[in-house]
């Protein structure tokens, strides 16, 4: 797992024009120490310590009750499942759609954010480098199944693909790491495991469904689609917004790779995905990779969106729009503007990637 610096200070020159008047030779010295500084930034993978105290965090919501209104969604059993409820009720406006990139990096936010105020967390939040774990996602830190992992892979069982992903090593429940007695409550929604699990008692999946966390992760899709050389193409040859959201979305584009990388339940339906807690390292690296892509031309590619408010299209809506509202109910702080959520140094945010 590595770094993702959040509420990062910048320091801005207060006066500009006195210090290209006055401080040239100040300027200079701090450009000449400024590898020093970023040497020290980059500390590359948060260490041990560091993600237990994460994983810690994660827990410690997963225990904390529900904010939800009381009775109107009964799988919603703590606070943590509060965020996968919200993903569930817009799930259809929030992929390929204008406010994918945008709505995900505020939801990551707020995960972090309700990491920090409401269990203590002082870290940052950690996220998957998927290439570097291309060819073999079993052994990356983020899956081997230690202490310090968000748990491994599923048992491995008799089982079938899906048309998303073929077979992989596991399929049952997990059994090892942190989360392996962790329960999911709601959904499925859209089913892509198999066997599939139990349906849910309401339709529309908001009822109490207690079932393990499994996954059936492998390398089928990491080793063709999710490699380092796969993200470099992505970021160099989307020159807008539009290609760099329609690459990143499509069948074999890594958000969905990263998706079906973890698979099982809940991770493979995209509906509740962020039941399962690899969902928020995926993200990370979702939002580092648009980061990335803005950094390439940080002065046009900002207060940029392209897409619909509906899923691909589908059932009509009109275009989004910068204007438009991004509400995460009760896992947000507040209503923002997509415009205000398009920069990681702007609105609501203050952070880097290392």
């Amino acid at each position: 797992m590595a770094r993702f610096s959040a509420f990062a200070l910048l320091a801005v020159p207060w006066l500009l024009l006195m210090s290209l008047v006055n401080g040239d030779a100040v300027t200079d010295l701090q450009t000449k120490g400024r590898p020093a500084v970023d040497a020290a930034l980059a500390k590359g993978d948060i260490t041990v310590a560091e993600r237990k105290a994460y994983i810690t965090a994660m827990l410690c919501l997963m225990g904390k009750p529900s904010k939800l209104p009381a009775g109107q969604f009964p799988g919603a059993q703590n606070r943590y499942d509060d965020f996968v409820v919200v993903h569930m009720n817009q799930t259809l406006t929030i992929h390929g759609t204008g406010n994918f990139l945008s709505w995900h990096r505020y939801f990551t936010w707020a995960m972090e954010n309700a990491l920090r105020t409401e269990c203590g967390y002082t870290g940052t939040q950690p996220y998957w480098d998927w290439g570097r774990w291309a060819q073999d996602p079993e052994k990356s830190p983020v899956f081997d199944g230690s202490d310090s992992s968000m748990s491994g892979n599923g048992k491995k069982i008799q089982h079938r693909g899906t048309t998303f992903a073929p077979a992989g090593n596991g399929g049952g429940c997990v059994e090892t790491g942190p989360f392996k007695n962790m329960t999911v409550r709601l959904g499925p929604m859209s089913v892509a495991v198999d066997p599939a699990p139990a349906r849910n008692p309401r339709a529309d999946g908001y009822g109490n469904n207690p079932r393990c966390l499994r996954r059936d992760i492998s390398n089928q899709l990491s080793s063709r689609y999710g490699r380092t050389q796969d993200i470099v193409t992505l970021v160099n040859n989307a020159r807008t917004i539009g290609n760099f959201q329609d690459m990143m979305q499509s069948n074999n584009g890594v958000h969905n790779t990263g998706h079906f990388t973890i698979a099982g339940d809940p991770g493979g339906d995209f509906y509740i995905s962020p039941n399962d807690p690899a969902f928020w390292l995926h993200h990370g690296m979702i939002d580092r990779t648009w980061y990335i892509w803005q950094t390439q031309d940080f002065a046009n590619r900002q207060q940029v969106i392209a897409g619909g408010t509906s899923m691909m299209g589908f059932g009509g809506g009109r275009q989004q729009a910068l204007s438009d509202p991004v509400d995460l109910g009760v896992v947000g702080p507040k209503v923002y503007k997509i415009s205000e959520l398009v920069s990681t140094v702007e609105g609501p945010f203050c952070y880097v990637y290392e």
